[in-house]
């Protein structure tokens, strides 16, 4: 009987095999429990943006949200997107309403109008966008842009549940008492093994 002689590349798998090359388990992503915290007390309705490995990435083509006005009221109050994202504008009342944002990541009017816009408008820059209506004074509400499609909106024990692979990655933290600025960014190490819980300290 004559055998065969092993081909180039199940030489590589073998040395590969060897050296425990593919047996080592890829790092995949696990339930992550983060807490938001304002000196030792849970904010609530906190925005919580993980970057995986501390890298941007931007929503996929076609990607988009909804900014409704229902009751003389933006809905919802803050409406978290990735950059990228197209955001309509539907006005579900029956009187008419003139949206803008004078906001430096994002300019923009949609003069008094009724229904839906027919063009959204997309927001290619992270940061806090502030919204009104020049009609309604006391129609205000905020989109805040991350760069991650990983992102969440604590609840009221201020904890937010997100699946992280384990490495060192920038988690990106707003909330409403920071008004207009920028969201606070910080380092976040998740480490390898089982799922745990982590506090986050919101920064001044």
């Amino acid at each position: 009987m004559r055998l065969s002689r092993p081909t180039s590349a199940a030489l590589l798998l073998a040395a590969a095999a060897a050296y425990g090359l593919l047996l080592a388990p890829a790092a995949r992503a696990a339930p992550w429990t983060l807490q938001v915290l304002k000196n030792g007390t849970p904010l609530a309705g906190a925005v919580v943006a993980v970057e995986l490995k501390g890298q941007g990435s931007r929503a996929a083509p076609g990607t988009a949200a909804q900014m409704a006005q229902r009751d003389r009221q933006f809905q919802p109050g803050t409406l978290v997107v990735q950059t990228g994202t197209s955001v309509s504008f539907p006005n579900f009342d029956t009187v008419r309403h003139h949206v803008y944002s004078f906001s430096p990541i994002r300019r923009f009017e949609l003069k008094l109008y009724a229904g839906t816009p027919s063009e959204p408008v997309v927001f290619d820059q992270p940061g806090v966008a502030q919204l009104g209506c020049n009609i309604h004074d006391k129609m205000t509400a905020r989109i805040i842009v991350v760069d991650t499609p990983v992102f969440a909106t604590t609840d009221a024990q201020g904890r937010a549940r997100l699946d992280l692979p384990p490495g060192q990655h920038q988690v990106v933290l707003w909330h409403a008492r920071l008004g207009n600025e920028a969201p606070r960014r910080q380092p976040l190490l998740i480490p390898a093994g089982a799922p745990g819980s982590l506090p986050l300290e919101l920064r001044d």
